[in-house]
């Protein structure tokens, strides 16, 4: 009867500790997060940025800059989802890897770097020929960001 009693103790303990650790973004609380790497409050839905990692810890930015620096001293193969707001659809978290991003003076993000993310190219190339500035892939900004 004991050892019943152990196994069912056991058993949901391992899966509470598997509920627990769900691997998946949590929304920002925009005014009430703060940045992970600066510690400004999150406030800015057209800038704001994400990563979890592969154990389902959370970490959330205020600016794209902050989760690239922040990045600059991890693994990234150490992370399970990273994320960045889509200029074009404010509050919409996209895939970082995969967005195409804009650095244009023109349009101011929180720190400065006036660094802002789409979801595709083709918006991209419109932000452009809107706004000015440059076009960055995911790899070829972090590699403009460490050059400062």
């Amino acid at each position: 009867m004991k050892s019943s009693i152990y196994k069912s103790i056991i058993g949901l303990t391992i899966l509470l500790l598997t509920i627990s650790c769900k691997v998946e973004p949590q929304p920002i609380e925009y005014g009430k997060d703060q940045c992970n790497f600066c510690v400004m409050n999150i406030v800015d839905k057209t800038h704001a940025a994400q990563y979890v990692t592969k154990k389902g810890k959370q970490f959330k930015f205020d600016a794209i800059e902050c989760l690239v620096n922040d990045l600059s001293e991890k693994n990234e193969d150490d992370l399970a989802i990273i994320l960045v707001a889509d200029y074009a659809d404010p509050g919409k978290m996209i895939d970082a890897k995969t967005a195409t991003y804009l650095i244009s003076p023109k349009i101011k993000s929180p720190m400065g770097a006036n660094l802002s993310a789409v979801s595709s190219k083709e918006k991209a190339t419109e932000l452009l020929q809107k706004f000015s500035g440059e076009l960055y892939t995911w790899e070829t900004l972090k590699k403009r960001l460490s050059d400062k």
